[in-house]
């Protein structure tokens, strides 16, 4: 009963947040100078014209008016129409959103397993030369940004060895499931390589630190193997934790697909965003941020359920 409680509870604290981000986009949006419908109708237009399409798109209302409208047009006008691309913008966001959605699933299942794989052998092997060299490339890679990381890799996976397709989401002609995960490697790379190292380092400190319990050490002195200490039981007790992070990273991975989209052209909601700010498309840009950070706290909510049936002590 205690768990539901908890999860009714979590589940309601979404609404304030989402208000909070709603009503701090639509101001950002709203004091950023320039304005779109003078730039997208002034120059076939009269003036009349353009003050009439103003008007159609509630901007002649008073400020509170007009987030209380694009409040009321999330729910009952698909998020208000586009000022540049004219089509209500859940119609433009949704199709783009599921492929980034694709691209963030790539980037997490990578992140898992590269960065568990990288922190057991580092924690495995401590002050070790494996742990030396894993940590030399956590600490380099640490360096790198995203964007950079995603063009080093186009240059030699694809440039350099044509190997993998540099750009899109599929080739001209389709290739099925086997072509979108090809298209898939490279920017699952990129835009998993932060969360990744961060992973890495987390697993690797918690392997360490479960390895210098008093448990471990009475196993280990009465002959337990090493693979089976880490397997059974500090692999289950650093697990919850494990989780939580990849649960944390995933929003950082979402934000991240966003640039990776413009290195490798793929057609997500990243690209219509980049669109959108440089046309000063207030609809688009505000219904493509709710998007983001409800599917954040939906994954944050998500990963506290999953932490507390890993780990029944935090119920409480």
């Amino acid at each position: 009963m205690g768990t539901v409680k908890h999860i009714l509870w979590r589940s309601l604290n979404i609404v304030p947040v989402l208000l909070v981000v709603s009503a701090l986009t639509f101001l950002v949006g709203r004091l950023t100078p320039g304005d779109p419908i003078e730039a997208q109708f002034a120059r076939d237009h009269t003036p009349e014209q353009v003050e009439a399409i103003r008007a159609s798109y509630g901007l002649t209302l008073p400020l509170w008016q007009q987030y209380v409208k694009w409040v009321k047009d999330l729910f009952t006008a698909g998020g208000g129409m586009s000022i540049v691309q004219n089509q209500p913008v859940f119609d433009i966001l949704l199709p783009n959103f599921a492929n980034t959605l694709i691209l963030t699933a790539a980037g997490v299942v990578i992140c898992a397993v590269l960065g568990v794989v990288i922190g057991v052998v580092a924690g495995t092997n401590h002050r070790g030369f494996l742990d030396r060299f894993a940590m030399l490339f956590v600490q380099t890679g640490s360096n790198l940004s995203v964007y950079w990381f995603g063009l080093i890799l186009i240059w030699i996976f694809s440039l350099r060895l044509g190997w993998l397709p540099a750009s899109g989401m599929e080739s001209r002609n389709g290739g099925g499931f086997g072509d979108l995960l090809a298209h898939l490697v490279l920017p699952g790379l990129s835009a998993a390589l932060i969360s990744t190292l961060v992973l890495a380092r987390f697993t690797r400190l918690g392997i360490i630190q479960e390895s210098q319990s008093d448990y471990v050490r009475t196993f280990a002195s009465q002959g337990v193997p090493r693979r089976r200490l880490v397997a059974k039981h500090i692999g289950r007790n650093i697990l919850p934790a494990v989780v939580n992070i990849i649960g944390l990273e995933i929003g950082t991975l979402i934000t991240g697909v966003i640039f990776v989209e413009s290195v490798f052209n793929w057609p997500g909601i990243g690209t219509q965003l980049v669109n959108a700010v440089n046309g000063k498309d207030y609809p688009l840009i505000q219904g493509g941020v709710i998007l983001v950070a409800l599917c954040y706290l939906l994954v944050n909510l998500l990963t506290d359920i999953t932490v507390d049936a890993l780990n029944p002590r935090l119920r409480r």
